[in-house]
């Protein structure tokens, strides 16, 4: 797919269909997420693939905005040991998995980690090293229904040039 065409289809779903996501795709949105920039090179990621579906239930239990997991096909969670820049990281690692989910034909939905008091809880779930956060959580999986990207503000609404 077109990189502008995955950009402009890209939208958050919360209805999934509970169907799997192969072993080989999720591979191939996780390298991408890997491929991230990052901050000194540190790389401070670290990718857990969840796809029992009574671990999903337990995962999406353990969320306050993403019981939805639990019907996902997929879920990622985006991990990070303690870096200065781990957010930012973790984050561009986020938006790259995606895009890859989506350039695939899988709809995503984005649940924060980092700040959110399941985030500690999460990590020992997944059984992270105890120092690290979590950043996110990105179910992946197949519509219910057809994906409907939220509206956006026109580009001549958040476009500047040379100052504010």
């Amino acid at each position: 797919m077109d990189f502008f065409k995955t950009v402009e289809e890209r939208c958050s779903t919360r209805k999934f269909s509970g169907g799997p996501v192969p072993r080989e795709a999720l591979e191939a949105i996780v390298d991408a997420g890997r491929l991230a920039p990052t901050a000194r090179n540190e790389q401070p990621w670290e990718f857990v693939a969840v796809t029992d579906r009574l671990r999903l239930k337990e995962l999406a239990g353990l969320t306050d905005h993403g019981k939805f997991i639990a019907e996902a096909g997929a879920c990622l969670a985006v991990l990070s040991r303690p870096t200065k820049y781990y957010l930012e990281d973790g984050c561009a690692a986020t938006e790259n998995i995606l895009l890859a989910a989506t350039a695939r034909g899988f709809q995503t939905c984005w649940v924060a980690g980092d700040k959110k008091p399941y985030g500690p809880v999460v990590c020992r779930f997944l059984g992270a090293p105890p120092d690290f956060t979590l950043v996110s959580l990105v179910a992946i999986g197949r519509a219910i229904e057809p994906a409907r990207r939220a509206p956006k503000r026109e580009l001549a609404q958040v476009l500047h040039w040379e100052s504010y």
